[in-house]
């Protein structure tokens, strides 16, 4: 299925409170988000998005290309010193559109952004190596995986194996 990356806009505060409001997204997120998430938690986070410093922070709305309703949000972090030419991506997808290439085709368009906009040679991803499905999208999305983390996080009370994935510029489809 294809969709849309697009900036964040402050009306999109309502669709990112529900998508983030669902334990099954949090679970396969980094801790830190507040839960429940409100509308104003997702204002506050699109506002520091659209604020962020262009050079380091890319963050996207994921729409489906036939709505403007955002199912979901991509960013691209760039990193720092010897590593300044390489990026972190993180994407979630509302649950009801699992399953449907849409995670794989914002991938796909996020990095291509980062790559003709930006310096960046290399975006790499850590994903639970449980969240088979996040694997699934990188790899769809031409990302190589590198290795396995072995019980390098905690995420609800469980110590858990992160798989880590990258892509580099010439590589990139």
């Amino acid at each position: 299925m294809k969709c849309v990356i697009r900036e964040w806009k402050t009306g999109d505060k309502a669709d990112l409170a529900k998508i983030l409001n669902n334990q099954n997204i949090q679970n396969n997120l980094r801790d830190g988000l507040p839960y429940p998430y409100t509308e104003d938690d997702a204002e506050e986070y699109i506002k520091s998005m659209l604020c962020a410093d262009k050079s380091k922070t890319f963050a996207f709305a994921i729409t489906a290309e036939d709505e403007d309703k955002v199912i979901g949000s991509i960013s691209i972090l760039r990193c720092e010193n010897i590593h300044s030419k390489t990026a972190e991506i993180g994407y979630y997808i509302s649950e009801p559109y699992w399953g449907k290439g849409y995670a794989t085709n914002a991938v796909r368009q996020a990095c291509r952004y980062e790559f003709e906009n930006s310096d960046i040679i290399r975006i790499f991803a850590v994903t639970f190596s449980q969240n088979i499905g996040s694997c699934r999208v990188l790899e769809k999305a031409g990302f190589q995986y590198e290795g396995t983390l072995h019980s390098s996080a905690i995420k609800n009370g469980k110590i858990l194996d992160m798989k880590i994935y990258a892509i580099i510029k010439a590589n990139a489809s």
